[in-house]
């Protein structure tokens, strides 16, 4: 009898898109999806929109003053968005 390798269906689609270049594509769409989830309900209520551009999230928010509360916090925002994908996407965030 052989021994057969035994991987997990979850390793065997994420190395699938790895290889298809898709992998990227879909941990920065979970982290535009996850800004509400790290950011609180009081921060995302203000946000317009969030973007990724060149590792750099751009979020857009209403209110200047947040803006720039919220840029004294950026490394914080990087850390938790970067652990809650799993990967580091992105390494810096732009308010505006």
């Amino acid at each position: 009898m052989f021994k057969r390798d035994v991987f997990q269906i979850k390793d065997l689609i994420m190395r699938n898109l790895r290889v298809q270049g898709l992998e990227t594509p879909l941990l920065q769409k979970r982290l535009v999806e996850a800004w509400p989830t790290v950011a609180g309900e009081a921060i995302s209520r203000y946000t317009t929109s969030v973007q990724i551009y060149n590792q750099t999230l751009f979020v857009r928010l209403s209110i200047p003053a947040l803006r720039a509360d919220l840029s004294m916090r950026r490394r914080e925002f990087v850390q938790k968005l970067n652990q809650h994908v799993g990967a580091q996407i992105i390494a810096d965030i732009r308010f505006m």
